[in-house]
């Protein structure tokens, strides 16, 4: 085989390799750099600038161009390159300079000086021209038709390979707008948690990327690594955690007191028309020259009454001497209009009053925690690719405890993934930070982290994550400014 023979088999060879290598490329950029590279040494030109075609804008511009820093965008039609994206017709000059349609204006601006230059289109399935390389001064003499051709041949795998590449784009811009709708439609349903999806999704995937540098001790850990389809499946498992609250009744959602306003109304009216009544026979009292001491008594006793419902009402933790006036009042009854024995609370008031903590009944949270399976449920039915298959799993575990005692399974150990543990630990400590929940107060950020030691030393959240997200400051990648 003779040396030109040789050069070409070299040439197609490399053609071959760079196929092959852009079957796996699904990053646009890395994909157009791998071809502008292999086109530059496959015809032997000093540069090579690729141009991708903007259909919608008519335009061509320049994606990668070597030695150029800055964005070149030329109109279909106009220039070199313009004329082959327009016509898909490839263009191979002597001289530059010596054709009218070659634009010096690059060269000016570089202080670059085109020589010889060759311009193909690049062609895909479809035959639409959806881009142009133009390679610049051949390093040896001219560029010849074996170059063109060589380069039109290249140009059709990358315009195949781009297809591929923009058309996985286009998937995973879908993926990522559909996320974010869901994000939205969630938190329209309770705007007061507006943003707890976003950090918890950042604090999850930053405490990945720290347990991945420092893992904790262990051979469950051994090895921990996260590949970027990895940790984008954590993202989207953290941004969709809440999912399922959209099935969850709104009212029981944005539960901000034990009683629910309607329901507290109702029971203010009825604390009215006993007072009411009371000052009606302290009236009566002293019309009839009697004292009324008594009823004004009874009037004080109400105002002290309403003020222990008042408390109880309140998210916060129910303290005993509240807890043991509640009842008292529970006991306590009046006659009412028509003369009917009447309590100061009902059954259903004294149950609500009575919770110890936060604001819902044991019927209420039970809806609220079968949030996590219907998030199950609902990113189930979607047809996640390959490599965020586990987003359902992922998004489901979150609740689950270490100790056994989470939900919705009561999962235990090792049954609960990594990635739920990393993420339930973000979204206990956002939870108890974020200072816009109408219910409860902020707790600061060190008493947070003592809560959660707290439950890792219990052992229900994963404490060598713990110790990451501590070490590591994790923690502030929410932090407000």
């Amino acid at each position: 085989m003779n040396e030109s023979a040789e050069r070409r088999a070299s040439k197609l060879q490399t053609i071959l390799e760079v196929a092959k290598a852009m079957v796996g490329l699904r990053d646009l950029d890395r994909l157009l750099a791998t071809v502008t590279t292999a086109a530059a040494s496959v015809v032997e030109a000093e540069r090579c600038t690729l141009f991708l075609v903007d259909r919608e804008r008519g335009e061509l511009w320049s994606k990668i161009a070597q030695g150029e820093t800055r964005e070149i965008r030329v109109p279909v039609g106009l220039g070199l390159a313009g004329h082959v994206a327009a016509t898909g017709e490839a263009v191979r000059l002597e001289d530059a300079y010596a054709d009218a349609r070659f634009n010096r204006a690059v060269d000016l601006s570089t202080g670059f000086r085109t020589r010889s230059l060759l311009c193909v289109p690049m062609v895909n399935t479809r035959e639409q021209v959806v881009g142009v390389l133009q390679a610049l001064n051949r390093t040896e003499g001219v560029f010849t038709a074996e170059d063109e051709e060589l380069l039109v041949a290249l140009g059709g795998q990358a315009a195949m390979a781009i297809e591929n590449a923009v058309l996985h784009e286009e998937i995973q811009a879908l993926f990522e707008g559909f996320v974010r709708a869901s994000v939205v439609a969630i938190e329209s349903r309770d705007p007061t948690t507006a943003g707890h999806s976003d950090r918890v999704a950042v604090l999850t995937v930053d405490l990945a990327r720290a347990a991945e540098k420092a893992p904790p001790a262990g051979p469950e850990y051994a090895g921990l690594r996260f590949s970027a389809d990895d940790l984008k499946q954590l993202r989207y498992a953290a941004l969709l955690h809440d999912f399922g609250k959209v099935g969850v009744r709104e009212h029981v959602l944005v539960k901000a007191d034990k009683l629910y306003p309607h329901e507290r109304e109702r029971l203010e009216a009825r604390f009215e028309l006993i007072r009411a009544r009371a000052e009606v026979e302290a009236l009566r009292a002293r019309l009839e020259g009697r004292d009324p001491a008594g009823h004004e008594a009874e009037l004080a006793e109400l105002d002290a009454l309403w003020d222990v419902v008042e408390r109880a009402n309140r998210p916060s933790l129910l303290d005993g001497e509240v807890s043991e006036r509640l009842r008292e009042l529970a006991a306590r009854t009046f006659v009412d209009a028509r003369g009917r024995v009447q309590p100061y609370l009902t059954p259903a008031e004294v149950a609500s009053l009575s919770i110890t903590r936060g604001t819902l009944t044991a019927a209420e949270r039970q809806e609220i925690e079968r949030h996590v399976t219907q998030t199950y449920r609902f990113l189930s039915q979607i047809a996640w690719t390959r490599e965020l298959r586990r987003v359902p799993e992922i998004a489901w575990a979150h609740h689950e405890k270490l100790d056994g005692r989470g939900y919705p399974r009561g999962l235990s150990g090792a049954q609960v993934p990594i990635e739920s543990r990393m993420m339930a630990i973000a979204d206990i400590f956002d939870a108890l930070t974020a200072a816009d929940r109408p219910y409860k107060k902020a707790v600061p950020r060190d008493r947070a982290l003592d809560i959660l030691s707290a439950e890792a030393h219990a052992g229900k959240l994963d404490a060598g994550l713990l110790d990451v997200f501590v070490g590591a400051r994790v923690w502030q990648a929410t932090d407000q400014p």
